[in-house]
């Protein structure tokens, strides 16, 4: 163990005098740290280094939110992110790199840069709004009068002459209150009168936008239009209505559907291991997105793809050799239901004995805090994140040990926990407010906190390597 500490103070001195910087957390400490991790000293502390002072992940997340922005699944624009995200891991220094196929949907969709809701009479407001993806647009602006939802035929019957190009406000309904028995009857009778679409209220002003694809085809597209906006912009509606006002409001939904079958594709690539290269550490997050008004698919889940591919940088750019094999995957379709990672499993089933470790970042732009594992797993991955536990001040890193993995979750890891595969969500800690962006229009590369994604991607290599290079695969639980 001396000899282990000397020779990484040696490498650390060799290290200084190159002019390469090594962040101070206590000598001893240090070198205890990088004694008790799993790979190379000398790699790990250039991992340190350009983790933390030659990051790129706010250049890789900018490019990603702006450039590319929101990615639904199927669109033209999960497309290009796949594509791009290929070619920077090529780029690295990656071999593998690759478009792996596992699906297809129907239709494909676009939300296009035409999305306007506001009033404009009896006073100007601006809506933050949404419709589903996968549902219909209007064909430009479209103005028409707000009408509130008749309750019963009777009063659709007293409305009906001014029904014809209106916007229907809907009612929102009380926690727990009945259906109304005659709504079927009244939407057909109000899709019959020729309305512009109809208006709904979010819960609060947070805005979510969701979607489905199944059962649709190019032949038989959904025509009704949906709005909902934000409960605040609703109020208003409601208000002026209600004060006897005539209200005016006009929208313009550039809703695009593209005919399918449309190929989805999950972006591998790979650091091919040294020693025992079929034996492999997953390090991934999913690249699709929601898409509604306003969002980028920043955060959601943008930062957990862009620690991903930064991680994979720092690991060629530290001239890392991992024993085993470091795979990089960005899966698609979780939003629909862990479709991606679900069909990999699938195609995957022989490998699945030979993989240690699936490392998932899905949860938004916090820092990556820890990971919640079995007893067993404790004393291998306590080794493993001992050089990242206290590495970012403030950013502390921990084990959370429960009886048993989590089978469920809601992202990618549960694909793999479902067969037996440990898989990790990584807790995230700090600041962030996840359902401030989670799914709304707030979902935009201004919400991302740069030294957070910057401790998150040092540790995601720092972890995946150390478990590349351990004695044995992570154990499982029995």
């Amino acid at each position: 163990l001396f000899l282990y500490c000397k020779h990484f103070a040696g490498v650390c001195s060799t290290l200084s005098n190159m002019g390469q910087r090594i962040p101070f957390i206590g000598g001893m400490a240090l070198a205890a740290a990088m004694c008790a991790a799993q790979g190379d000293p000398g790699v790990i502390a250039k991992i340190l280094d350009e983790g933390k002072n030659r990051n790129q992940v706010m250049k890789h997340l900018e490019h990603l939110s702006t450039n590319i922005g929101a990615r639904l699944t199927g669109s033209p624009s999960l497309q290009k992110a796949c594509e791009w995200t290929r070619d920077q891991f090529q780029s690295f220094g990656l071999t593998n790199c690759n478009l792996e196929e596992w699906g297809s949907v129907p239709v494909g969709f676009q939300r296009g840069a035409r999305q306007i809701g506001r009033m404009v009479s009896p006073a100007r407001r601006d809506f933050e709004f949404t419709t589903s993806s996968w549902t219909a647009g209007t064909n430009g602006l479209v103005r028409g009068r707000a009408v509130m939802e008749p309750s019963d035929m009777a009063s659709f019957n007293l409305k009906k002459r001014m029904l014809k190009g209106a916007w229907i406000i809907s009612k929102a309904r009380r926690r727990g209150e009945a259906p109304n028995p005659a709504q079927a009857e009244i939407d057909k009778a109000l899709d019959d009168a020729g309305i512009a679409g109809r208006v709904r209220s979010s819960r609060n002003d947070l805005v979510l936008t969701g979607g489905n694809f199944r059962d649709l085809s190019f032949d038989n597209l959904p025509k009704a239009i949906n709005v909902t906006v934000r409960k605040s912009d609703y109020d208003a509606i409601l208000a002026d209505v209600g004060n006897g006002k005539e209200v005016h409001l006009e929208f313009d939904l550039e809703n695009i559907f593209l005919p399918g079958p449309v190929p989805l594709y999950n972006v591998v690539a790979e650091i091919k291991g040294t020693e025992k290269p079929d034996e492999v550490v997953i390090v991934s997050g999913h690249l699709d997105s929601w898409d509604g008004p306003g969002s980028q698919g920043a955060c959601d889940n943008g930062t957990g793809t862009m620690v991903a591919v930064e991680a994979a940088r720092i690991l060629m750019a530290s001239g890392a050799n991992p024993k085993r094999t470091i795979r990089f995957v960005l899966w698609t379709g979780e939003e629909q239901g862990l479709l991606g990672s679900r069909a990999y499993v699938e195609k995957h089933k022989p490998e699945l004995d030979k993989i240690s470790a699936v490392l998932v970042d899905d949860g938004g732009t916090n820092y990556e805090g820890g990971l919640v594992c079995i007893a067993a797993m404790q004393p291998m991955l306590a080794k493993v994140i001992e050089p990242v536990t206290n590495f970012f001040p403030g950013m502390p890193v921990t084990l959370r040990v429960r009886e048993t993995m989590p089978r469920g979750g809601g992202s990618d890891h549960s694909s793999f926990n479902a067969v037996g595969v440990p898989g990790f969500f990584w807790a995230e800690d700090g600041r962030a407010d996840y359902n401030y962006v989670h799914h709304t229009q707030h979902d935009k590369l201004e919400q991302a906190i740069p030294e957070y994604l910057v401790q998150s991607s040092t540790v995601a290599a720092i972890t995946a390597y150390n478990l590349a290079c351990a004695d044995t695969l992570l154990p499982r639980q029995k």
